[in-house]
């Protein structure tokens, strides 16, 4: 099984790759269709998302809110610029941990690698202190998180 990997890249970019057992239709869909986001972007053990609005068309807003059934939770926001499906997704994210961050602008792209995908995310911040504090907040490991229950779930075969 493939792991996340993040690099960065000069003082406001984060890349992040992933391979995936799925063709790029299926991977894609799991990041566009809200029943499927809902299902497996759920970071952590112990978090759900009662609340996921995705619209993968040019001016559609998203909004996934998650808590932790403990009281502790937050949400994000943004809008989605372009779309080439099922290739590759723009957005605009803002996390709200309750305060809204510098929005995030975020180029996703899904090829065709071998029997599956290679996900490439890219994100831009609008400075150095923003990147930083986001990845001091354990991201990755979250996003790992999540995209190991989508291939343990099986959710690849809701998506194809």
């Amino acid at each position: 099984m493939s792991k996340l990997s993040l690099t960065t890249e000069g003082d406001r970019f984060v890349i992040i790759t992933r391979r995936f057992r799925a063709p790029p239709e299926a991977v894609y869909r799991a990041h566009t269709e809200p029943a499927l986001i809902a299902r497996w972007c759920l970071g952590p053990p112990g978090w759900t998302m009662p609340v996921c609005q995705m619209d993968p068309r040019p001016g559609g807003k998203i909004r996934y809110e998650w808590v932790n059934g403990e009281g502790g939770g937050f949400h994000l926001t943004g809008e989605v610029v372009e779309v080439e499906p099922p290739r590759r997704i723009v957005h605009v994210e803002r996390m709200h941990l309750p305060d809204p961050t510098p929005d995030n602008h975020v180029e996703t792209t899904f090829e065709a690698d071998g029997g599956g995908t290679l996900m490439t995310m890219r994100m831009t911040l609008p400075d150095a202190e923003t990147r930083s504090a986001m990845l001091a907040t354990g991201m990755a490991e979250g996003m790992e998180a999540s995209y190991v229950r989508l291939e343990e779930t099986q959710g690849w075969e809701a998506a194809a």
